[in-house]
């Protein structure tokens, strides 16, 4: 399921490349956050401290109630980065992450 959840996330981090509606990016913002919570909650329960705070650090980022004003250029660079690091992290040499 973890595995599932961070598939998804980056599939609709990398659709914010495209020219989408506003209501898109608020959307993604508002799931990145919980979903990055999750994250958190799961990697806590698993003992690994440093993917807590990077999970933390990026529910902060995403979340939609105080907006950080990045440019357009600077989320794609971000969105992408992110979700590489999703991706990369249920490969098969990471299972033991989700």
């Amino acid at each position: 399921m973890i595995a599932a959840i961070r598939i998804i996330l980056a599939i609709l981090l990398l659709v914010c490349l495209a020219d989408m509606p506003y209501g898109y990016f608020q959307f993604v913002r508002f799931a990145s956050m919980l979903a990055f919570a999750l994250l958190a909650f799961d990697a806590f329960k698993r003992g690994e401290e440093t993917e807590v705070i990077i999970y933390i650090g990026l529910a902060l980022l995403f979340q939609p109630f105080l907006k950080v004003a990045f440019g357009r250029t600077i989320w794609n660079v971000v969105d992408v980065i992110v979700a590489v690091g999703l991706v990369v992290s249920v490969l098969p040499g990471n299972r033991r992450r989700g």
